[in-house]
């Protein structure tokens, strides 16, 4: 399955914007230069998780396993082309699953550990699915008893794998992969109630990856410590892609657990990891926590997914010698990064992200291939001036080529491109700076919730809660954490009482993610609606802040 149309694939090869380079040939070169030296390591905590003992790995066992686990998926009958769904906590299994995956040339979907019967039948059903591969359990979620479930409601999927263990050796034949083969589909996780499939090649990933790779400067001597699972952006071009680019050690970080992400960090003497704008704030706050542990490994940390501060990025610098990266991206290709080499006033960092279109020279490669442009959310006319909010569109070999059965023309096709190709964020900046030669973000465009880096849509939960007999009405907002950047809060209107345990309880009986889940209720005898009855969901947020 091809991503993009043969024209667009050849003129940004031809351009030089896209390397040759598959995920399977930078697999294989780091082998190649770095054979027996340290490459992957497992969280410390993997046995309480899953009941498997953590592994480390060299860049030669790394492969070996890739290749068994290729070969074995090949003899179960996966071919180059099909999709494999893969439900795997941050360890070494989910990258070993990627790579196999991508050495036969077949098509990774990968799903969260939290995720339910409810949001993995529609989504493996829509890919067509042909295998699933899990583990026993994470926590006590039972992931192998959940698969059973979903294999027997979705048709075309035939095999379900929960063990690595008993894989015997063996060598799968080499795949010849193009670099605009489709290598994973991911999943939207926004404002709609029904996730949209997003399917990416090893070219436009790369892309992104790049971006990543240079802003952290990242070589073969750094160790990245990861607490993003491989099921997005944040994850994939974020940490594992740029991993295999330059070598180095990856350190798999699940589920976030403070104590064991500085203890990583520590024993791992990580220099890169990534960490929400909410947790780093909390740790400057924390020096009594500080002092106890070693952190002059790192030399950057990555942010994102919510605003930063200045006081933050300054602070990190001024204390403990570590820059911060803010990032603004997406499963669909945004690539904003705003580093310390381009960037280095840390208040400006901070606040804004390299205006691509202006006449300033950014130095990241991205800079160079992506085109940008804002335009006014209600008339679509260009906005070119300092100061006024607009849309941001962005095209270039880092941005997908449209949601999975999004035909050309089509409502779905129309609501992520412009009549010109190009794709449209749904973010609102602003051109700001001396010269407008800085985007600043003003708003999203919906209202997203981002707990933990997770994007939460309040409509799917809304639709949730709404089915609960005691409920009238209800809306979901995201509130303020001082950890995690977000939490779901429920404000309901109701007929009959109802706690906020037996919310949550009737929402898990649904099998839906916990970390939906809401954790406020708020009761409020009507909603605030405008004139044409909207829900004034700013008025909520307030009024969930305020009560707490």
């Amino acid at each position: 399955m091809r991503c993009h149309p043969a024209d667009r694939a050849a003129d940004y090869l031809q351009r030089g914007w896209w390397s040759a380079d598959t995920i399977d040939a930078l697999l294989r070169a780091r082998v190649a230069e770095f054979g027996d030296q340290p490459a992957l390591v497992d969280p410390p905590n993997l046995a309480e998780l899953t009941g498997n003992s953590p592994g480390r790995w060299t860049w030669t066992e790394l492969a070996a396993q890739v290749d068994s686990l290729a070969a074995y998926l090949l003899s179960l009958g996966v071919r180059a082309g099909n999709v494999v769904a893969v439900q795997l906590p941050n360890s070494g299994d989910l990258v070993r699953a990627f790579l196999a995956i991508v050495r036969i040339g077949a098509i990774a979907t990968p799903f969260p550990v939290s995720y339910r019967e409810h949001e993995l039948v529609p989504m493996c059903r829509r890919t067509g699915a042909v295998a699933l591969i899990t583990t026993t359990r994470v926590g006590d979620h039972a992931l192998a008893e959940q698969a059973s479930r979903v294999r027997a409601e979705v048709p075309s999927l035939q095999h379900v794998l929960t063990s690595f263990a008993d894989i015997p050796d063996g060598r799968a034949p080499m795949h010849v992969a193009d670099v605009n083969d489709c290598v994973t589909i991911c999943w939207t996780s926004g404002t709609e109630a029904a996730p949209k499939a997003v399917p990416r090649c090893h070219a436009d990933w790369l892309v992104m990856a790049l971006g990543t790779q240079w802003a952290a400067r990242l070589g073969p001597a750094d160790v990245l410590l990861s607490p993003f699972p491989m099921t997005n952006m944040a994850g994939i071009s974020g940490m594992f892609l740029p991993w295999l680019m330059v070598g180095g050690v990856f350190v798999p970080h699940h589920p976030f657990d403070l104590t064991v992400f500085l203890q990583q960090i520590a024993e791992n003497r990580a220099t890169y990891t990534v960490a929400p704008p909410a947790l780093l704030t909390m740790l400057l706050h924390r020096e009594d926590l500080m002092s106890t542990v070693d952190v002059s490994s790192l030399r950057l940390v990555g942010s994102g997914s919510a605003p930063l501060t200045p006081w933050m990025v300054r602070s990190w610098a001024e204390r403990y010698g570590i820059e911060v990266i803010n990032f603004f991206g997406s499963n669909e290709g945004i690539a904003l990064v705003s580093d310390p080499h381009d960037v280095p006033d840390p208040d400006h960092r901070a606040t804004y992200f390299p205006y691509y279109a202006s006449k300033v020279r950014w130095n990241n490669p991205v800079a160079a291939r992506t085109a940008v442009k804002l335009a006014d959310p209600t008339t679509g006319a260009a906005v070119t001036v300092a100061g006024q909010p607009g849309e941001l569109l962005i095209a270039g070999p880092s941005v997908f080529a449209g949601y999975l059965n999004a035909k050309p023309g089509t409502e779905l096709d129309r609501s992520c491109f412009d009549a010109d190709g190009w794709f449209r964020t749904g973010d609102v900046f602003e051109i700001a700076g001396e010269s407008d030669e800085f985007l600043r973000y003003v708003d999203r465009a919906k209202d997203l919730v981002i707990r933990g880096g997770m994007n939460i849509s309040p409509a799917e939960v809304e639709g949730l809660i709404a089915a609960h007999p005691a409920v009238t009405e209800v809306a979901v907002v995201g509130v303020p954490d001082p950890v995690l950047g977000e939490r779901v809060c429920a404000v309901v209107v109701l007929s009959a009482e109802l706690s906020l345990a037996s919310l949550t309880n009737f929402l898990r009986e649904q099998r839906v993610a916990s970390y939906k889940l809401p954790e406020r209720l708020e009761i409020v005898d009507a909603l605030p609606r405008n004139p044409v009855g909207k829900v004034l969901k700013r008025e909520l947020r307030g009024l969930a802040e305020v009560a707490t």
